[in-house]
């Protein structure tokens, strides 16, 4: 299991306190603005507005709240957001995406900059880890929707490359120019899924020892933190210890 998803999963264990809920609740919004704005405000015609919806439904955001987020794009408001995407190595030399939506690319880096440095690792330039990734569809579907049999059989038929259940959920995973495609098929038979998004899938997973495993796990919530940051990415893999520990 990757480093990304098995820090997902720790957080996930913890359970989301009312600070957090509100930080990604603000995390949500701003991308379905950036979606309404870099396209129509309409989700049937507007694939990467459909996906931010989607992701804010799975959180249980009110659809009065996720409304206000696309009237804001509409409004003109003068909230621009940009796209960009930082490169990285973490502690032990892993490596590391970044993807942020930001109003301030010079606050955002320094912010960024500062957690790698303070965790023992460096920001490159970009392209210099992305190599390691592939750039892929991601799924995903509350456990209770199929069961693992079904969920497989389906999205091998829709044409989905891997399928991955577990306790938490089912995650697929399609070619990057077939996630619209594949998603329609697989929510025609199993209704809205928890969330649809391009994302980087490392090549071969980094085992670290626990002591970095920490260290790594402080560096993605440091970054999770930070409203500007959407989304992290990196290959290392945890030992089950340090999962058990540290999500328990």
């Amino acid at each position: 299991m990757a480093g990304h998803s098995q820090f997902k999963n720790i957080m996930h264990r913890k359970g989301r306190q009312d600070a957090a809920r509100s930080k990604l609740f603000g995390k949500l919004a701003r991308e379905i603005t950036v979606a309404a704005k870099m396209g129509q405000p309409d989700p049937a015609m507007n694939p990467r507005l459909r996906a931010a919806i989607l992701a804010a439904r799975a959180e249980n955001m009110t659809k009065d709240t996720i409304q206000r987020a696309i009237n804001k794009a509409t409004a003109g408001d003068g909230e621009n957001y940009d796209e960009i995407r930082y490169e990285g190595y973490g502690p032990g030399g892993v490596a590391v995406i970044v993807e942020a939506l930001t109003d301030n690319r010079n606050r955002t880096a320094s912010e960024v900059r500062s957690y790698f440095t303070k965790s023992g690792g460096n920001l490159a330039e970009t392209g210099a880890v992305s190599f390691m990734f592939d750039r892929v569809g991601t799924i995903e579907f509350a456990a209770d929707k199929a069961s693992a049999d079904d969920m497989l059989e389906a999205a091998i038929e829709a044409g989905a490359e891997d399928v991955v259940s577990s306790e938490t959920g089912h995650e697929i995973t399609t070619a990057a120019d077939a996630l619209a495609e594949v998603a329609k098929a697989l929510e025609a038979k199993f209704g809205e899924p928890n969330k649809t998004a391009l994302t980087w899938k490392p090549q071969t997973a980094v085992a670290v020892d626990d002591e970095t495993g920490e260290k790594l796990l402080r560096l993605m919530d440091n970054l999770d933190e930070n409203d500007d940051v959407q989304n992290v990415y990196s290959n290392f893999e945890l030992s089950e210890a340090l999962v058990a520990k540290m999500g328990g």
